[in-house]
């Protein structure tokens, strides 16, 4: 049954980033905690689908205060499939090289900060610029994607670099080059993909680590609670609490 197969698929994939990438969590979640510890930020960027680890992780229940998400709607494409924005015109877009400097003239930036970018395969334009014009600023970049199975596929940037060349730490999400995942008779191309699940697998992992070394350390997280569970009078206090250091420390950015 295809369903199954899709399951055990995703597991291995999520097992192989437990045996081989646990070390990288730990560098990338160690460069983050020291952001979030100086009440500087985790900037976090993908074009496409990698936009969906982004927006999983802040604002989200059980996500907390340090994190910045930078999704460019043009890049997005999961409104309009053909017509404005369509699909199209985004993979036109995520291959313009000097598109990605211009989104971050939008933004003030601080060495202090981290860049956390999200690229299955690490070649397209805007992801680049985004991770040299941090490079640029003094920020650590941490990438996420499959760096194993891009290594002999050329960048399309003039740098002559892919994105995980130019990242502190990479946690590479062991996904095949290809993603999707099933083969399906009569037809040429597979079906089922598990970036996305690798994607978010590994955001919580980095996530959970951050949290955990932040607290060991006395720090004070601002969490988004649940406020749909019966019982709990004071949770919409917590979300307010949440959104209200989330507003005090965007006004610099």
């Amino acid at each position: 049954m295809l369903a199954t197969q899709w399951l055990a698929n995703a597991r291995d994939v999520m097992d192989k980033i437990e045996s081989t990438q646990m070390d990288n969590i730990k560098q990338a979640a160690s460069i983050m905690a020291e952001s979030i510890a100086a009440e500087r930020w985790v900037h976090t960027f993908g074009c496409g689908h990698a936009t969906l680890p982004i927006e999983e992780m802040y604002p989200r229940i059980g996500g907390f205060v340090g994190f910045h998400p930078m999704i460019e709607l043009p890049l997005t494409f999961f409104t309009n499939i053909v017509g404005g924005m369509g699909v199209h015109q985004f993979v036109f877009l995520e291959r313009v090289e000097g598109y990605g400097k211009e989104i971050m003239k939008s933004y003030n930036f601080d060495p202090r900060d981290t860049m956390w970018l999200f690229s299955h395969s690490g070649i397209n334009n805007v992801n680049i610029d985004i991770a040299l014009e941090a490079k640029n600023i003094g920020m650590k970049v941490v990438v996420l994607g499959s760096a194993e199975a891009f290594k002999d596929t050329k960048t399309r940037h003039s740098s002559g670099k892919k994105i995980f060349e130019l990242a502190d730490v990479v946690v590479d999400i062991c996904v095949p080059a290809v993603d999707a995942s099933i083969d399906l008779k009569n037809h040429q191309d597979k079906i089922a993909p598990v970036s996305t699940i690798a994607f978010v697998s590994a955001v919580w992992m980095i996530v959970a680590t951050v949290a955990e070394i932040l607290v060991d350390r006395g720090k004070k997280l601002y969490i988004h609670p649940s406020h749909n569970v019966p019982g709990d009078a004071n949770a919409r206090d917590r979300l307010d609490a949440a959104l209200s250091e989330y507003k005090r420390r965007i006004a610099g950015v």
